[in-house]
């Protein structure tokens, strides 16, 4: 039985639909994503899922009971729901500990200050009860707004780009912290996020959302080796498409010679033209290799680099080097392309382009 049911929601502003047949569920224990860009509507699903926002059509149900129709909504605090903001929103005149305190005052004080010191040191902060927000880093007041949120033990926690305030090392830390405090906690939660790799690292399932619609919903893995449209396909992880012309199942005539797979998604009939898409792990260094390429662009990774290489053709591939192998722009280089799994799309001119 889903904790969480969303059936063809659909918000409008003035009229303007913001998300529309938004509809998935979640299972008790799980995490999920709504990854998208600004504007897709994926903050505005979870105000609608919080309580915050009516729908005019569909409905939400939270264990098995609907708390949003367009005839009536359920108020937020009567959900049963956790929230963490993208701006932590603390009390700064609280010290940590009495933050954490604040929704638990239907227990007795000695409860609510063991509950709250339990989840002090669950989010990695005991002993900085008596500070104030204002004494903590951006890491250290987001774990507290998480112990806040998780205090009340709700059924399904909502967390609206809580990273989004941080930079990119302390992000992708706390992502992992969160994970494990919420799978610790057997926290149910969603989280709204614009980055990619904030959603793998947390969730047992994203949906990528595009104009109020979720566009697949899956695993971070499927994602992003069989992606369902070309949208998401060129949302998720890099790479870049090259054409071909698919001559059997499994097997294209490209300029970069025959290329086979074990498998391969494309719904194009045989002899058509289609764009093949080709992720850096499928572009291999091989100095013996077939291929022979222009580096264009090169970004340092530390233990990789990231090289742009463009064909005679102007054909772009990306492809992940080993650091060691340091190349100039402007050297040739060779490779191979080694793809067990090879996705397709029907043919645009907008191909060969590596999206870094």
């Amino acid at each position: 039985m889903p904790l969480l049911k969303v059936e063809q929601i659909r918000v409008a502003y003035d009229e303007e639909p913001v998300v529309q047949d938004l509809s998935f569920h979640i299972n008790q224990g799980e995490i999920v994503s709504l990854l998208g860009a600004s504007g897709c509507g994926k903050t505005t699903a979870l105000r609608a899922i919080a309580g915050f926002e009516s729908i005019q059509a569909g409905q939400i149900s939270i264990a098995s009971e609907t708390v949003s129709t367009p005839e009536n909504t359920v108020p937020p605090e009567q959900r049963g729901i956790g929230m963490v903001f993208q701006d932590y929103a603390l009390f700064p005149h609280l010290t940590v500990i009495e933050n954490i305190r604040f929704g638990l005052k239907r227990l007795s004080t000695p409860d609510r200050d063991y509950r709250a010191r339990q989840l002090l040191s669950a989010v990695g902060l005991p002993g900085l009860g008596e500070r104030y927000p204002d004494e903590l880093s951006g890491g250290q007041q987001q774990r507290v707004a998480l112990a806040r949120a998780l205090a009340p033990q709700p059924r399904l926690l909502l967390m609206d780009e809580p990273f989004s305030n941080l930079d990119v090392e302390l992000r992708e830390r706390l992502s992992l912290e969160v994970r494990d405090i919420l799978r610790g906690q057997g926290t149910t939660a969603i989280l709204v996020t614009h980055d990619q790799h904030e959603a793998f690292a947390i969730s047992d399932k994203v949906g990528v959302m595009h104009q109020g619609r979720i566009l697949q919903w899956d695993t971070p893995f499927n994602l992003y080796h069989e992606p369902r449209t070309r949208f998401v396909a060129d949302f998720i992880g890099q790479g870049a498409f090259i054409e071909g012309t698919l001559t059997e199942p499994a097997r294209f005539d490209t300029e970069f010679g025959i290329l086979e797979a074990d498998r391969c998604s494309c719904r194009e009939g045989i002899g058509n033209r289609v764009d093949i898409l080709l992720r850096p792990d499928d572009v291999v260094p091989d100095e013996e290799g077939p291929i022979p390429l222009t580096v264009v662009e090169r970004a340092f990774k530390g233990a990789e680099v990231m090289f742009t290489l463009q064909s005679d053709r102007g054909t772009r591939l990306l492809s992940l080097f080993p650091s060691h192998r340091d190349h100039a722009l402007g050297e040739r280089v060779r490779v191979r392309i080694e793809a067990e799994h090879l996705i397709c799309f029907a043919h645009t001119d907008e191909v060969s382009k590596a999206d870094a």
